[in-house]
């Protein structure tokens, strides 16, 4: 059975509600919330970020805060697997501010429809502008309005 995103029907937007001021009251940022049904037993994968760097004892110390509140709130119901880790290098962006801080960076972005022909476009992000985003793939700019971007992710450049 393929992976399965739930997200809008067990209500990410009420969990961020919900997890954003618990993790920066640990001095981290919620980056980001999948929430997947792979097989019988519902995921749910929470992204953390600091400016100096995700440790595994922030990823320990949010997992415990995160596990006490949903134990007292019904927002994911019955058996779930929580995992709370760093964004990385490669990090996916779940917000439209999120791409405003990754300007010059590459990107990675899939599609919810195929523009031009292509449902996968890799490129430099040069600007947001309002709710589109302005791609560089190779010698041709994309204009794309946000809501059309299926994923995207940070392609790491190595020196």
């Amino acid at each position: 059975m393929p992976e399965q995103s739930t997200s809008k029907r067990l209500g990410v937007d009420a969990l961020k509600t919900l997890f954003s001021p618990a993790i920066a009251a640990l001095g981290c940022r919620l980056w980001g919330i999948e929430l997947m049904n792979p097989g019988r037993q519902p995921l749910l994968r929470v992204f953390i970020d600091r400016a100096d760097g995700v440790t595994i004892e922030d990823c320990e110390a949010v997992s415990r805060r995160l596990g006490a509140l949903l134990d007292v709130e019904d927002l994911v119901p019955g058996k779930f697997t929580l995992e709370v880790s760093s964004p990385g290098m490669d990090r996916r962006l779940f917000e439209l501010a999120q791409f405003e801080e990754s300007i010059g960076e590459q990107l990675s972005v899939r599609l919810e429809q195929p523009f031009e022909g292509r449902r996968k476009l890799v490129g430099v992000l040069q600007a947001v502008d309002g709710d589109e985003i302005v791609l560089r793939v190779e010698d041709d700019e994309y204009v794309l309005p946000y809501e059309w971007i299926a994923k995207a992710h940070i392609v790491p450049t190595f020196a």
